[in-house]
């Protein structure tokens, strides 16, 4: 799930052209390996809690509510990872493909904060 952010800030950069010049590049090669460790943390402790609230639940909510919660969280930083970093908010971008909020016109509107 952090690999498809971290794919998912790229393109958007460079289709919008906003935060992909030398420093912006610097800036997401250096979060390529930080942001799937931090995907697998979250995903680790979200199912340490999960099984910890899940202990004397009856089977069927002992083995559903642990994934949900992996499910829950990793979706959620991984959107939340996009949605600031992706989208760069009045970032100048050049390309004219894209509105003053960087957010290109073809994805829909839940994905947009």
């Amino acid at each position: 799930m952090g690999f498809a952010a971290w794919s998912l800030t790229v393109w958007a950069r460079t289709y919008c052209d906003a935060g992909y010049d030398a420093g912006g590049r610097f800036e997401l090669n250096f979060l390529l390996p930080v942001v799937p460790a931090v995907g697998a943390l979250v995903g680790l402790l979200a199912q340490a809690v999960g099984r910890r609230l899940a202990l004397r639940a009856p089977t069927a909510v002992r083995v559903s509510l642990p994934a949900l919660l992996v499910v829950v969280a990793t979706v959620g930083a991984a959107w939340w990872f996009f949605a600031t970093r992706g989208t760069l908010d009045g970032y100048p971008g050049d390309s004219g493909l894209c509105p003053p909020s960087n957010v290109p016109p073809q994805w829909p509107d839940w994905i947009r904060v």
